[in-house]
């Protein structure tokens, strides 16, 4: 009656389909108040809240600032100064005698000494002055063409900070299904271990198993319990982790898709390679800072050319009545270092250092960009590889339960074996879908190294 009974549940184990991938059935792990939260969803969110591309997002606004201010460099600059003065100590002009001359007829002016005295009243003194650049105008428009270079630097980093963030999401996903998939491979083989354990529990009753059968098959059981518990712990942080590059609260409940498409075709590498020396955002900041390092040089040496500007200026000093009240006038104003010592000389040939270091630069972002897609293809070919085998494993493992099967029932095999058999069949349902997921891991790193979300 009982190795009926235990027949039975061998039958039910081997006759139910292996699940496949996309079809994994709700384990303990699932929150039935959590939302259902797709991959494409977990994408979209992120980048639309993950707190780093917001920050990205900022400083690609803050360039655009900094270069609408440049501009406004081109323009007349206004200055308008205000003093106020009120006098602690008396102010005395002293005019002695023939201090200013002789009159007509040779008498000294003044004819005697004169002591004249301020006025203890506040005074002020207002300047305004507006000054329109000339020769600066083509410094200028390289200054601005500067903060344009770095507005195109910053969107560069931003669209770096895009795929980084998509591709973690990625990985964290595909982290959280394959945790899911092994805990619900660890739930599946705990179910059969406590119904064995029952089965044997009756055996011992009889004397049909041995006591060492039965513990073997309760440290079994403790042993998936256990995993199950680590997996479960590992299932949560990664959840938490997920959270966090979605941008929102780490204790939001939810629950993955299992459906996930698994494409396998082909990759051209040497298409792979074209793609990504065109779209990779280490090669674009490198051009983007080569540039920027010419148009410094291209700056330093304009400094060379005299300052000349268009000025027009007011003076008015208020409450002092020996001077004119209103003045304006209006000119050019020049300024020039003739001599710097050979400083401007050794700051071109500074930038020009600075442009052969920008060259450097590039050429070693080519090279490891080329390496990345070089190393995530053959990644990915493996993972592929990878593959074929778990899929002939799992068929091989399920051949061999159904031999095992047979044998127990004709009394030619030992429980044991049917449960080593079992228990492998359920470890190969497990690595086929962990190489599922492998596979897709490796496939959206290697499109982050070509440069595509």
């Amino acid at each position: 009656m009982i190795r009926t009974a235990f027949l039975c549940l061998l039958a039910l184990l081997l006759a139910g389909p292996v699940t496949a991938w996309g079809q994994t059935p709700a384990s303990a792990s699932s929150d039935p108040s959590g939302e259902m939260l797709s991959l494409e969803q977990a994408i979209t969110l992120a980048l639309q809240h993950n707190r780093l591309i917001k920050n990205d997002q900022l400083e690609v606004e803050k360039t655009a600032e900094r270069v609408e201010i440049a501009r406004t460099r081109r323009i007349p600059q206004f200055d308008l100064d205000f003093l106020g003065l009120q006098t602690i100590t008396p102010i005395e002009f002293r005019f002695d005698r023939g201090s200013l001359g002789l009159l007509p007829g040779g008498s000294p002016f003044p004819l005697q000494d004169v002591r004249i005295g301020s006025s203890r009243a506040p005074n002020a003194l207002l300047t305004a002055r507006v000054t329109q650049p000339l020769t600066q105008l083509h410094r200028i428009g390289l200054g601005v063409k500067l903060q344009e270079t770095g507005r195109e630097l910053a969107e560069s980093k931003l669209e770096a900070q895009r795929l980084a963030i998509t591709n973690q999401v990625k990985r964290g996903y595909y982290a959280v299904l394959q945790t899911e998939s092994a805990l619900v491979a660890i739930e599946e083989s705990a179910k059969l271990h406590r119904e064995l354990d029952r089965v044997v529990g009756e055996y011992v009753v009889q004397k049909v198993a041995l006591t060492s059968d039965s513990l073997e098959v309760k440290t079994s059981l403790a042993s998936d319990e256990y995993e199950a518990t680590k997996l479960r712990n590992a299932l949560t942080s990664q959840k938490e982790q997920l959270n966090l590059l979605l941008g929102r609260d780490v204790r939001t409940t939810f629950n993955v898709v299992p459906a996930i498409e698994t494409t396998f075709a082909e990759f051209d590498l040497a298409a792979a390679q074209q793609r990504a020396v065109e779209q990779r955002t280490e090669i674009k900041e490198a051009r983007l800072k080569m540039k920027q390092a010419e148009l410094a040089r291209r700056i330093k040496k304009a400094e060379r050319v005299p300052e000349v500007s268009l000025t027009l200026g007011y003076f008015s000093p208020l409450g002092v009545a020996v001077v004119p009240h209103n003045v304006a006038a209006a000119g050019v104003s020049v300024k020039w270092e003739p001599f710097d010592w050979g400083r401007k000389k050794r700051e071109l040939a500074e930038a020009q250092k600075t442009i052969a270091q920008a060259d450097n630069t590039l050429r070693e972002a080519e090279a490891q960009v080329l390496l990345d897609v070089n190393g995530r293809f053959r990644k990915l070919q493996e993972a592929r590889s990878l593959l074929k085998v778990t899929q002939a494993a799992q068929a091989s493992a399920q051949e061999k339960l159904r031999v095992e099967t047979n044998k127990f029932k004709l009394e030619a095999a030992l429980f044991k074996d049917v449960l080593q058999t079992q228990a492998a069949v359920v470890a190969a349902k497990q690595q086929q879908q962990q190489a599922v997921l492998a596979f897709l891991t490796a496939r959206a790193d290697f499109e982050r190294a070509v440069g595509e979300q």
